[in-house]
């Protein structure tokens, strides 16, 4: 039998749809401000491995020569960033469904558990609930992560005014490269995000947009009582 179970609220759904498109201007922008100073490369023994970013990503993507527009959109945005995560928030503290979302004791170690069944080495998932432990952790992760942006972005953004974030990430320099690492972060969620969703199915993502999960139930038998009368004949 076939039922219709509310999943998501519709508060999770609108910050969540609504952070989406604004994370990515806010990644796009941050990168057309980086390009004037693109410092940022894996070095190790004066080798370099990975430089952020090469000049045919660049050229590729159309960046250069647009330091002020990528200022102008990505100091817009963070307000709309900041808010919608400040909303989301509190919204987790006054509905309770911070519980559903803050890691457990043992949740580190059933993550790992998820993670050998979603690779197929392990044939059943531990047990969960709205969320499992790997989403537990991934999701307040970048619930923290949305919180170092913004201190890390005030502190290389006005780090006079708020000389006092600047101090607290390390002085200027170090809170850029928070905020540039952060950025990469939030790439790397977003493509195991999208795998993670992709492996999950239509059903789960259709329960993101209308907020409702159609389950299959097994109806419970029917259970008969006889009296002793009856027994005896």
């Amino acid at each position: 039998m076939k039922t219709i179970k509310e999943k998501h609220s519709l508060a999770m759904r609108w910050c969540h749809w609504v952070n989406f498109p604004i994370l990515s201007i806010m990644i796009w922008s941050g990168l057309l401000i980086y390009w004037a100073n693109d410092i940022y490369s894996i070095t190790i023994f004066g080798h370099t491995f990975v430089k952020f970013f090469p000049d045919w990503f660049y050229k590729t993507l159309g960046i250069p020569q647009r330091l002020a527009e990528g200022m102008a959109f990505h100091f817009l945005f963070m307000w709309f960033f900041t808010l919608n995560g400040v909303f989301y928030i509190l919204y987790t503290i006054i509905s309770g469904e911070w519980r559903e979302l803050v890691p457990k004791r043992n949740s580190f170690k059933e993550a790992w558990l998820v993670l050998l069944h979603d690779l197929h080495i392990r044939k059943t998932a531990p047990p969960q609930n709205k969320y499992n432990a790997a989403q537990r952790i991934a999701y307040t992760a970048i619930i923290i992560m949305g919180v170092g942006s913004v201190i890390t972005g005030l502190a290389i953004y006005k780090p006079v005014q708020f000389y006092y974030l600047t101090w607290l990430c390390g002085g200027y320099h170090l809170a850029r490269i928070f905020h540039f690492a952060l950025t990469i972060g939030y790439v790397l969620f977003f493509v195991i995000h999208i795998v993670q969703v992709i492996l999950a199915g239509w059903k789960n993502f259709s329960s993101v947009i209308s907020g409702f999960e159609v389950v299959n139930e097994t109806p419970k038998p029917a259970i008969q009582t006889v009296n002793d009368d009856e027994n005896a004949k």
